[in-house]
């Protein structure tokens, strides 16, 4: 288990600065906030931020569940070496090892690991962020990367870089995070081992990956297959072709791989993979809201006739098929509306549609389908504030994935608020809505 490493209770910085300008500066200050003890090093200092400095871990009054090095790489086997009996984790944020070509170098860090018995994250990486424990580790002040709230999304990344741009796509998009952490080089604790912990994780119910290199890839399919037995779980791989590869070495020391052959296994394990950043994004909101189902009959409800056809090709592209309305509810439905709406699926209400309209459609279809795209075009009258809450009325009482669309317009902000207040995601275009959905269907 690592507990100690997500929720340790004690802390030692090593490399920590008195300065925000330096990176062990952001790192002690974001620890601030951190609940438990919190022991910065730096022999040059007495106090720090105002905590109590010391010269060394030898001189920290505890062993603590976790150590991080923020010091040269060349200096790191000796710092561990020192730590030996004094942390039962660390995380190794410098980076100088195998990405840049000091191979030797990393293996020593990783054979002092073993040799001494502590785990490592690491080197080369962001580290950890769990607001359910007030633990961020990143080097990233939070003016320039504002955290996103609390909540059920896990993001595991190899990189730093990407890491920082999921959380902050995750908060614009008002998905809360349960834990994110940032790997880097892997020599120790890799994407599989996070992956094990992270199914037996209480507050996490997604976990998005972004993976550009395994080392050892029947444990990840292992760990990855297990983990999307029990919660939601979709990745991002990148290196998928001879120059994305040669990057994601040169970043990580990590070979990529042959992507076809990822790509089979993953489908062959049915574990879900996204195609780019924007579709994990949309994805992980999806299933962050609601639970998954199974099923691939999709029923669209528009009140504007090409945002229709747009979700319907998307559908096509995704596998999902918008299946013709039943004969016996187009019936029905024709005797509800007037005679000039588009009696099929996708569902055309017009521009004359009403809040009504929508609520009466979802009500006859909700048995017929396996999940809805709704789309509110809210420039006309017919559509008011009103429509988020009665449609959120109605989900509470179906259980089949539900997703929106709404354009913009003046109290699109509005709609979109009290909708995703209800946990029914909005989108801000057709395509989106469908990858959106997709990623609860199976």
């Amino acid at each position: 288990m690592l507990d100690t490493l997500f929720k340790p209770k004690s802390i030692s910085l090593i490399g920590a600065s008195h300065s925000e300008e330096k990176l062990a500066g952001v790192i002690l200050k974001n620890l601030l906030k951190f609940r438990g003890r919190v022991y910065p090093v730096n022999p040059k200092y007495k106090e720090l931020m105002g905590l109590n400095a010391y010269p060394s871990v030898q001189y920290i009054p505890e062993s603590v569940d976790l150590a991080i090095i923020m010091r040269p790489a060349a200096e790191v086997p000796e710092i561990l070496q020192e730590i030996a009996g004094r942390a039962k984790n660390v995380i190794i944020s410098s980076s100088g090892f195998a990405e840049i070509g000091q191979n030797e170098l990393q293996d020593k860090v990783a054979g002092l690991g073993k040799e001494i018995g502590i785990r490592i994250l690491g080197p080369n990486c962001m580290g950890l962020y769990n607001p359910y424990h007030n633990l961020d580790t990143f080097f990233l002040p939070h003016s320039r990367l504002k955290r996103p709230q609390k909540g059920n999304t896990a993001v595991v990344s190899q990189s730093g870089a990407i890491l920082s741009c999921i959380l902050g796509a995750l908060r614009l998009s008002n998905i809360g995070v349960s834990i994110a952490v940032g790997y880097g080089n892997a020599v120790d604790i890799d994407e599989a081992d996070i992956f094990e912990y992270l199914a037996d994780d209480r507050n996490t119910d997604v976990v998005i990956a972004y993976i550009e290199s395994l080392g050892n890839g029947r444990k990840f399919i292992e760990k990855a297959k297990s983990l999307s037995e029990k919660k939601s779980f979709i990745l991002i791989k990148s290196g998928k072709g001879e120059s994305g590869q040669a990057a994601a070495f040169s970043h990580t020391g990590r070979l990529a791989g042959r992507y076809e052959v990822f790509h089979f296994i993953l489908k062959q394990f049915n574990i879900k993979e996204a195609s780019d950043f924007d579709e994990i994004i949309d994805a992980a909101k999806a299933m962050s809201y609601q639970r998954s189902s199974k099923g691939n009959r999709i029923c669209i409800i528009t009140n504007g006739g090409g945002s229709g056809v747009l979700a319907a090709d998307e559908c096509m592209r995704q596998g999902l098929d918008v299946a013709a309305l039943p004969e016996g509810k187009k019936d029905k439905l024709k005797k509800i509306f007037p005679y000039f709406y588009g009696i099929n699926n996708p569902l055309d209400l017009t521009a004359q549609v009403k809040n009504e309209d929508y609520v009466a459609a979802i009500k006859e279809l909700k048995d017929d389908y396996d999940g809805f795209v709704v789309i509110a075009l809210p420039n006309v009258l017919g559509i008011t504030e009103d429509l988020s809450e009665m449609v959120s009325e109605i989900k509470r009482d179906f259980s089949k994935p539900l997703v929106f669309h709404i354009a913009h317009s003046s109290i699109t902000k509005k709609l979109t608020s009290v909708l995703e207040n209800n946990k029914i995601p909005v989108y801000s275009s057709p395509e989106r809505a469908v990858r959106g959905l997709k990623a609860l269907l199976s």
